[in-house]
Order: C-alpha cells, then sequence, then structure tokens
C-alpha cells in the first residue's frame, strides 16, 4: 500500500498525477492532507477542480510557526502510519508537511513488532537553493538523505544528491510530475475556465505577479521594495500587475500599511484559472518555485524575486532570470525578460512521470 501524504497547492498539483497513475493501476494507496493549507482557495478547490477523490484523512493542521505545525502534523501523521501500516510513504517537495511525513515514516514500522521502518519516496528530491537560511531548503535536504526512493526530476539534481553522498541505486530521475499536471490540466481549463474575460483581461496584455514567501513578505523593508519595483514596472511598460493575493501577503502589506499601484488584486485562484492567467501572460514575476517551473513550460518568461533558486534549469534555458529584491535589479530583469525569446525547451521530462513513479514503486 502506498500513502500518498500532501497539504499545501502545489502538493496537491504535483501529487495529481500519481494518484491518478494509482487509479489508473488499480495500486491500493490513501491519500492524508495535513490541511498546511487551510483555506478553501489554497486546498480544498484543487481537489475538486482536479477531478481527485478526496482526501481519506484530514488533519485541518493549519498555520502555525515552523516548530509547532510540524509536530502536529508528526503527530497526526504517526497515528494513521501506525493503523494503516503502509509500504511506503510518498512526500512532496519541501514543505513542513514533507519534513514531517518523512520523519514520521522513519521512525514507524510496516508492521507491529517489525524492526523494518516504512520506505519513504520523495518526490521532486534533490533541488537546491544552496541557502540554509531558507526553511524549505532544510526540509528538502532531510527529506533527501531519510528517503529510500529519490525521484530527481533532472540530472541536474540527481548530480547534486549523489554529491552529498547518498547512493545512485536510491535516486531515480523520473521527470517532474509539473509537467503531467500542467498537459493533463490546461486543456480541462481552457474547456471550463474564461478567466482573462472575466477579469477584463486580453493575452499579453498584463503581467502576473506572486508574492508570498516568508523572507519576503514578513520584512516591511523588503517588501515595500519589492512592491515599489514592480510598480516601477508597471510605470515603465504602462501594463496592469494582475496579483493573485496571498492571505499572509495581504495580511502582512495591511500590517505594514504599504501602498499598492498599478496593481489588480484578486483573490488565490483555484489551479485552472491560475493556469489561463500564466499561460497568457506577458511576464510573471514571482517568488514561487513551482511557478518558476510553471512558467518554463508553458514559454512564458519569468523574472524571480529571490536570492536564489532551487530550480536553476529554469535558468540555463533562458526562461527564468534570478532578479534579487532590490527594486532597480528587479526591473533590470524585467527588462531582459521582455525582450527574451520564448523558444526555450522544457527541461523537466515528457509528462509520464507519474506512471514512472508508480511503476518503480509497483514493478511487475
Amino acid at each position: 500500500m502506498i500513502a500518498v501524504i500532501l497539504g499545501t497547492r502545489p502538493d496537491i498539483i504535483k501529487m495529481s498525477p500519481i494518484i491518478r497513475s494509482c487509479e489508473k493501476n488499480g495500486v491500493d494507496y490513501f491519500v492524508l492532507h495535513t490541511g498546511q493549507h487551510y483555506s478553501y482557495e489554497m486546498d480544498r478547490v484543487f481537489f475538486e477542480e482536479l477531478g481527485l477523490p478526496a482526501p481519506d484523512f484530514n488533519l485541518d493542521v493549519g498555520s502555525k510557526s515552523h516548530a509547532e505545525q510540524t509536530g502536529l502534523i508528526m503527530t497526526g501523521i504517526e497515528k494513521i502510519l501506525k493503523k494503516e501500516r503502509p509500504d511506503v510513504v510518498l512526500v512532496q517537495g519541501d514543505t513542513n508537511t514533507a519534513l514531517a511525513g518523512t520523519l514520521a515514516a522513519s521512525k514507524c514500522y510496516v508492521r507491529e513488532g517489525s524492526s523494518q521502518p516504512i520506505d519513504v519516496g520523495h518526490v521532486e528530491a534533490g533541488l537546491r537553493s544552496f541557502d540554509r537560511s531558507m526553511p524549505e531548503e532544510v526540509n528538502r535536504i532531510v527529506a533527501d538523505h531519510l528517503s529510500r526512493y529519490l525521484f530527481a526530476p533532472t540530472e541536474k539534481a540527481r548530480e547534486y544528491l549523489c554529491r552529498e553522498g547518498i547512493p545512485d541505486e536510491k535516486i531515480f530521475v523520473t521527470g517532474n510530475t509539473i509537467v503531467d499536471a500542467v498537459r493533463e490540466t490546461l486543456f480541462l481549463s481552457k474547456k471550463r475556465a474564461d478567466t482573462l474575460r472575466d477579469l477584463g483581461l486580453s493575452c499579453d496584455s498584463y503581467f502576473l505577479v506572486t508574492l508570498h514567501r516568508q523572507e519576503n513578505v514578513d520584512n516591511k523593508q523588503r517588501l515595500k521594495g519589492i512592491l515599489d519595483g514592480l510598480a516601477q514596472i508597471h510605470e515603465r511598460a504602462g501594463m496592469l500587475l494582475v496579483f493573485p493575493i496571498h492571505p499572509r501577503t495581504e495580511r502582512m502589506i495591511t500590517s505594514f500599511g504599504l501602498k499598492l499601484k498599478g496593481f489588480q488584486i484578486i483573490k488565490p485562484l483555484g489551479f485552472l484559472d491560475f493556469l489561463q492567467l500564466e499561460s497568457h501572460a506577458r511576464l510573471v514575476l514571482t517568488d514561487s518555485g513551482g511557478v518558476q517551473e510553471e512558467t518554463c513550460i508553458l514559454n512564458v518568461p519569468c523574472v524571480t524575486i529571490r536570492d536564489s533558486t532551487e530550480r536553476p534549469e529554469t535558468v540555463d534555458v533562458g526562461a527564468n532570470i534570478i532578479a534579487g529584491v532590490d527594486p532597480v535589479s528587479i526591473i533590470e530583469a524585467a527588462d531582459r525578460m521582455l525582450t527574451c525569446s520564448r523558444s526555450w525547451k522544457n527541461p523537466f521530462g515528457d509528462g509520464k512521470t507519474g506512471d514512472r513513479i508508480i511503476k518503480i514503486l509497483t514493478p511487475m
């Protein structure tokens, strides 16, 4: 039996091809949702839009400090694993859910009285920003070093894992499930969603902005500088900044008393609507790792508002530039990406990653 553990928007999206593959191939599995993302817009809508079965278990942990949230998730997962006794647990990415799921599984056993821990499979293994001030970097490193199966999206990710001494036989270069998810969902989104019309937008007439990372939005001066830089980009290009605002970011902007100029603020979107906005944007400015991948796959130029990235492949192919958080640097990066070609090749695989992972875990 496979336990699929998820807890955030990116988890749901990136685990969806694995869940579909389990369904298609008759694999025994269950889904455990930690509730790390805790609003309808941030999680449940994704299950509905992606046509996924409701989670078998939901811990409803919600927003907490890193330590408290991770501890509560571990406690809840441990109880379920001891009851269900799966053979392998799958975690995804770099969240507190991935960290807690990995730690809990590593301390549980496949059978009562057994000394064999439950195997962990890390989906999207081997990503590195080389910045341990980011909580996500710590989470992904721990998950990688405790996992039995490391599903690396690219050869570069495999290389990073090998450098850290992880045995090659544990590493499988599978591609990234985000390619599967984008391809599966883009056609559906075009049939079901007309987001641009609803927002009064047209193709290539706007820039799309996302901001949510703690290091960017919890620091007043840093957040003010980012917003000022984005406002200047709006003035220079004359294009609207469409901003599906994350609850945390909205809360901090209000708390700091900051002003927004040139933005069309909208509520968080489901994946179908967000794909529509991404695929038709002239440029995307973001601090999200997943959005860097999605824009690369969609051939939409991206500016990353961070000092580092764990997706260097997007930069290598010319789809993305790391701007940092200085307003001048953000403006210069936007100018460069607005003149770039959109002819790069997607580096994240062929869209068959979910099936590939399930085949590795359930060989005939």
